[in-house]
């Protein structure tokens, strides 16, 4: 049993176990926190009668989702109703398992990985167990047999569809600039300094990458401003209308499993994963047990940061319409995105993906980028010159005169 516990299967196991315990208490108190947030923003106090500050409020949720009547209506395509929850559910609790969440540890003499799984294809992995979340939207919308829930699943699937082109763009960038599709790989190349002091994270070569992505992660998770899917106002809650109970609440888990996921992806992709510059615990040659917790917690402190980050947007930014959305990724963010990649080819061609140029070929890319959107390039919206009307009394009276 020992020699099982300190072999690289063991350590993959247990980790897998704790993380996924660790995600399902995160995704519930990340509603809290959200509410929380919510209430700070909007000069109120959020849930605060449910035990001290409130903190016992995703428990009593739980508990009501768990113990209310699950009602299935009788026009539902019955199988795969159930089958729409379950699935999304279960692609949100599998993405972690590439994601290195604590360096190496010398174990009893033996280096393992904290991570569950280091396959060579770990970026690959991601944008693979990603896309499939959009089957659970489009199964829950197509078998609730709504026409509310099949127009969310419609706009859920163009949506995804139209943001994961940028996306992928946007991790094609990191890839060429760093030579690999290994998180671990990644990771472990953002761990030198520049000038001997300045850490060689990715945002600081493709500031606009990283900022492109974490807004397309936002729509692969269906987050404000882009839940169009479930948009109240028109599609009376969208492709979960027909949902009750706990699989009610499993579209909500894995909502917020998503964002748990991508935030560490970004963060090991742009920001070090758990590398933290000039703390010896968080340099990749500290193997030790409390450096691996080192380590693990700043990942999951830059997670934090990431969900708030997320929340914060949710309650700041209003939503957009779907032709803005559309146009938003087919007008903005791809065109932007192919322009970097084809920057990043050029400077991998002569041998200077990880230069001051890659910095500097991002900025005249924002500049261009505004000026043609000050110039009036119609970019997000119905943007037209409409006829002015005067809608004055005296300019009515003469017409109906």
């Amino acid at each position: 049993m020992r020699e099982f516990l300190t072999s690289q299967l063991g350590v993959s196991v247990v980790l897998a176990l704790v993380i996924v315990g660790a995600m399902q208490g995160a995704v519930a108190y990340c509603i809290y926190y959200e509410r929380k947030i919510a209430a700070w923003i909007q000069d109120r106090y959020g849930p605060n009668r449910v035990g001290p500050w409130g903190i016992l409020q995703p428990i009593a949720d739980g508990l009501k989702f768990i113990m209310k009547e699950d009602v299935v209506p009788h026009h539902v395509d019955k199988p795969l109703f159930i089958l729409a929850p379950a699935i999304i559910f279960v692609v949100a609790f599998i993405g972690f398992a590439a994601i290195p969440w604590g360096g190496q540890w010398n174990l009893d003499g033996h280096i393992v990985d904290i991570q569950v799984a280091n396959p060579d294809i770990g970026l690959l992995y991601i944008l693979g167990v990603a896309a499939m979340g959009v089957y659970g939207v489009v199964l829950g919308g197509w078998a609730s047999n709504n026409k509310y829930s099949f127009y969310g699943a419609i706009r859920a699937t163009a949506q995804m569809l139209s943001y994961e082109i940028p996306m992928g763009v946007c991790i094609l960038i990191v890839a060429l600039t760093m030579g690999a599709v290994r998180l671990e790989s990644i990771t472990l190349s953002q761990t030198g300094y520049w000038f001997g002091f300045l850490p060689q994270w990715n945002v600081l070569l493709h500031p606009l990458a990283f900022i492109i992505l974490f807004v397309t992660a936002l729509a692969e998770a269906n987050r404000s401003p882009f839940d169009l899917a479930e948009a109240e106002q028109e599609l009376v809650g969208g492709y979960h209308t027909e949902y009750s109970a706990l699989k009610f609440g499993m579209f909500f888990l894995a909502e917020y499993a998503h964002m748990i996921t991508g935030s560490a992806f970004i963060a090991v992709l742009f920001l070090g994963g758990w590398h933290f510059p000039w703390i010896p615990w968080t340099q990749p040659e500290a193997t030790q047990w409390y450096a691996v917790l080192a380590k693990m917690a700043v990942l999951s402190a830059k997670i934090c940061v990431f969900l708030f980050v997320m929340m914060w947007v949710r309650w700041t930014v209003p939503r957009f319409r779907f032709d803005q959305l559309m146009r938003l990724a087919w007008k903005g963010l791809i065109p932007i995105t192919l322009a970097l990649l084809v920057w990043t080819t050029v400077l991998v061609y002569f041998g200077k993906p990880r230069s001051g140029w890659a910095l500097l070929g991002n900025a005249i890319i924002l500049f261009v980028s505004f000026a043609y959107a000050a110039s009036g390039g119609r970019v997000t919206g119905r943007q037209r010159n409409l006829p002015v009307v005067d809608a004055s009394p005296s300019a009515a009276l003469g017409a109906t005169a």
